[in-house]
């Protein structure tokens, strides 16, 4: 089985809205430009916090990290700064280390997700997870829920050259865990997610309505669509 990480495990959100909120502000803060700069920057990432969700062309939790730092330079060069790719990228990585030891306010889980996570290991299946997000982080993240000793593979965006919905990172995960595709499941909310399983002809993709994808969505590219991870029931072999 492999999983997306944000919308899938966590809650995608919660976890993305406070991650550009600290970049944004930073920023601001940094540059000495009035907060109410933080909504507009906020937004050029892909938070929408009058509707209390992401965008859903991103590019936060849909596109490299890359991209999202670019929508922040593109904003403020709008009103007048000019070459602010390195502040922007020290930002990032500054609210990286920030966020390492409030873990606890960033991420929350997804009802289901540990218990679907730790009942697969038990049965002997391999897991593995591939995400938008830095190798790195996801692996604090899931060692914040105690899901670590569980996973056997994160493949993070920086490990492969082309993102979702490519199958890179599937590839990945086949080529080193040595798993067979006709055996393996991708599971996300995202249309990338499950375009990226049927891109690399795995089994089955399963959509989970649980962060970007609609059931319209998800229903035009695959026949699996779950309300969320508790949907998805591990049963014995026949």
């Amino acid at each position: 089985m492999i999983f997306d990480k944000d919308g899938t495990i966590i809650e995608l959100y919660h976890y993305w809205s406070k991650m550009v909120y600290y970049r944004a502000q930073f920023i601001c803060e940094r540059l000495g430009i009035e907060e109410s700069h933080v909504k507009g920057l906020g937004y050029a990432m892909g938070v929408d916090w009058d509707n209390q969700r992401l965008r859903p062309e991103g590019p936060v939790g849909l596109k490299r990290r890359e991209i999202v730092m670019k929508e922040a330079v593109s904003y403020l060069e709008k009103i007048g700064y000019k070459n602010m790719e390195e502040l922007c990228f020290n930002i990032f990585q500054e609210v990286d280390e920030f966020s390492l030891s409030r873990l606890h306010d960033f991420i929350r889980p997804i009802n289901g997700s540990t218990e679907l996570i730790r009942q697969l290991h038990a049965g002997g299946c391999k897991i593995a997870i591939a995400t938008t997000d830095l190798t790195e982080r996801a692996s604090l993240a899931m060692r914040h829920l105690g899901l670590e000793e569980y996973i056997d593979l994160i493949v993070g965006t920086e490990m492969v050259k082309r993102p979702k919905p490519d199958p890179d990172q599937i590839e990945l995960v086949l080529e080193v865990l040595k798993c067979k595709r006709e055996c393996t499941v991708m599971v996300g909310d995202a249309a990338t997610d499950v375009e990226m399983g049927i891109n690399a002809h795995v089994r089955a993709a399963v959509g989970l309505l649980t962060g970007f994808g609609t059931a319209e969505e998800f229903s035009k590219i695959t026949p699996y669509v779950v309300p969320d991870i508790s949907g998805i029931k591990v049963v014995e072999k026949l």
